[in-house]
């Protein structure tokens, strides 16, 4: 399985097999850490890497914005290291190329690319991210398997 992380207060975390059977999705605003660290545990044997969005402050974004980002963003890489979870920082950038849906900013975007990718899921703005990232890294990871 890939672990894709969206590490924003509103983002969430997806879980993806390698097979493509099986997605499962989960939102930060439904979950305190204590419920993210039990899920997570839960899959640790199947877990073979975990993508984490590598984002940045960005201009306007008040101070409790990015204090709050910060200490989301120090759980999930404490958790990872923790749970001894070989993980990889993706910019934006990266994988809405590799996912064809560079939102610029827009979560729509990327929600309705989810929605194309997921069709039997019920997308939210929270997961959209997550999921598109974790299809993202399942990709990557085959890739770099067969090489």
């Amino acid at each position: 399985m890939i672990l894709g992380i969206d590490p924003g207060k509103s983002g969430g975390f997806s879980l993806r097999s390698l097979d493509r059977k099986m997605t499962a999705a989960f939102s930060f605003v439904k979950t305190t850490e204590a419920d993210v660290i039990e899920i997570v545990k839960g899959y640790v044997p199947h877990i073979r890497h975990a993508y984490v969005e590598q984002v940045h402050s960005m201009p306007g974004q008040g101070v409790k914005s990015m204090f709050s980002f910060g200490q989301n963003y120090g759980f999930w890489l404490g958790t990872l290291y923790a749970l001894k979870i070989p993980f990889t920082h993706v910019t934006p950038l990266k994988w809405q190329h590799l996912m064809q849906c560079k939102t610029k900013g827009d979560k729509s975007v990327s929600k309705r690319r989810a929605q194309q990718l997921f069709p039997h899921m019920k997308i939210t703005h929270a997961i959209a991210d997550a999921i598109l990232i974790a299809e993202y890294g399942r990709r990557v990871f085959l890739d770099e398997e067969e090489l």
